[in-house]
């Protein structure tokens, strides 16, 4: 399981995520991008010491300052379903595709092969 797909497996869910400062935010994920950049609405941010409180309607926190995110058992749940169907859609799974009739070569016979000798 990759943690971009868990992030927008997670959008509009609410979750918990902490900073490296030590601040945390409970919101729900609006959007998330490559760099595990996140936004949250309806977030309620804390201070490091626990001790102070805010409610804001939307935030943007920037990916390479999150400490860890805790996200609902249900979302880790979906993303689990979602790869199992997805592995069973895609057939035998990864391979050379040796069947393939277009590449009857086999291996080691190359083009390199027959240097000088004209076409095989």
């Amino acid at each position: 399981m990759l943690p971009l797909s868990l992030l927008h497996t997670a959008a509009g869910h609410p979750m918990l995520v902490e900073l490296k400062s030590g601040e945390t935010f409970n919101g729900h994920l609006v959007n998330c991008d490559n760099w595990m950049n996140l936004t949250l609405r309806e977030v309620i941010q804390t201070s490091p010491d626990g001790d102070k409180f805010w409610r804001i309607p939307e935030c943007y926190i920037r990916g390479n300052t999150i400490k860890y995110l805790n996200v609902p058992e249900v979302i880790v749940d979906m993303v689990k379903e979602d790869e199992g169907k997805q592995r069973h859609q895609s057939g035998r799974g990864r391979g050379r595709g040796r069947d393939n009739q277009f590449n009857s070569r086999g291996r080691g016979n190359s083009r390199g092969q027959n240097r000088g000798r004209g076409r095989a």
